[in-house]
């Protein structure tokens, strides 16, 4: 036998392989050296866990040049994410670090543990301008470990102190815990948050995003957000052709019912090694529309399965992503959705007093 390709559901996985990241120089194959250690890997593979290692970074704020995301300045408290969602445009990025995006990218997470400190020296640097943070702009800031970690909670922690505008990304009822920092931020309009959900159906999402939050669990978080008078909205991403995207009026209409202001989409993405691992999932869960999928995923990159071209990245070109944009323009326009603007405020910034500091003169 020649080289295989082992595809297997792990319980609570996204990613049915681990293939090599597109940096190394080995690529590793499963093969059948007639000795029976084929089928052991096939029918008796090793438990997955999660192992969390950690991240030496020494600066926390990323600096944004795009000019297709509407934000300067975000934070990823971790590297990789338990969430597992088989179409994270950020898989490819593990590849940086010597890890697969396949199944390495939810199973081996990275911690920013000392990501507080580092912030409060950012924020106390002479120089600084004060601009909103989006904190889980590339992995989610609420994934199962932030349970343990309270990273993002202490990030939070220091924006509240500083009086610094901050917005969050999450797919996570766990944001509902950090209402009572929110909610005072918010009420000085300093914070707002963005509930991801791609679809109502519980049995897809549990195949898309196995350990991340139920539909109806994000869908409370939107409510208790928005009861707590934090500002709320709904990112309907990805729309996936031929498999999620005919309930994007559907999910605004539910969002709008569980106090959401404001939306957004973003069409499916897939960057260098996530294709393969995109179409394998499709080939094991939805075969008799994989290709079908792909077919409507290249009539919106330009006959391509991605395009990184900015403008275009994000929603996409031709009839199809078109009809679309229509959709939803027509969906927000009946919700009342995305009618007010809301700009955090910067004006508020200011660095507490530490201990030997020098008093002000005047106040």
């Amino acid at each position: 036998m020649g080289d295989l390709e082992v595809l297997q559901q792990h319980h609570g996985r996204g990613a049915l392989s681990n293939r090599d990241g597109r940096f190394e120089k080995q690529q590793n194959h499963l093969f059948d050296d007639g000795w029976g250690t084929l089928e052991d890997a096939l029918f008796s593979p090793p438990p997955i866990q999660t192992r969390v290692h950690r991240d030496a970074t020494k600066t926390i704020i990323n600096r944004n040049q795009s000019p297709d995301i509407p934000f300067d300045q975000s934070i990823n408290p971790y590297r990789g994410c338990e969430h597992g969602c088989i179409y994270c445009y950020a898989r490819p990025t593990h590849a940086y670090w010597g890890y697969s995006p396949g199944l390495d990218f939810e199973v081996h997470l990275f911690k920013k543990e000392n990501a507080a400190e580092l912030l409060e020296a950012e924020l106390r640097k002479p120089g600084y301008q004060c601009k909103a943070v989006t904190i889980g702009a590339n992995t989610d800031p609420y994934q199962p470990i932030e349970r343990r970690y309270q990273i993002t909670r202490s990030l939070l922690s220091v924006f509240h102190a500083y009086r610094h505008p901050v917005a969050l990304i999450t797919k996570s009822a766990l944001v509902m815990r950090d209402l009572d920092l929110l909610a005072e931020m918010a009420a000085d309009g300093l914070a707002q948050v963005f509930v991801s959900v791609t679809t109502l159906d519980p049995r897809l999402a549990r195949r898309m995003e196995p350990r991340a939050a139920t539909p109806q669990r994000r869908l409370e978080a939107v409510a208790a957000l928005a009861a707590a008078g934090v500002p709320t909205g709904v990112m309907a991403a990805p729309m996936i052709p031929a498999l999620n995207d005919h309930e994007l009026e559907a999910l605004l209409e539910a969002a709008v019912g569980h106090g959401a202001e404001f939306a957004g989409y973003v069409m499916l993405r897939l960057p260098l090694e996530l294709q393969d691992l995109f179409r394998e999932w499709l080939d094991t869960h939805y075969p008799d529309r994989a290709n079908h999928v792909f077919s409507l995923v290249q009539s919106v990159r330009g006959g391509k399965n991605n395009d990184p071209t900015f403008g275009k990245r994000m929603r996409g070109t031709g009839n199809y992503a078109q009809l679309l944009s229509q959709r939803f323009k027509l969906a927000c326009r009946r919700f009342k959705l995305n009618q007010v603007r809301r700009e955090l405020r910067v004006d508020l910034f200011q660095p507490p007093p530490r201990a030997g500091d020098q008093m002000a003169l005047f106040t």
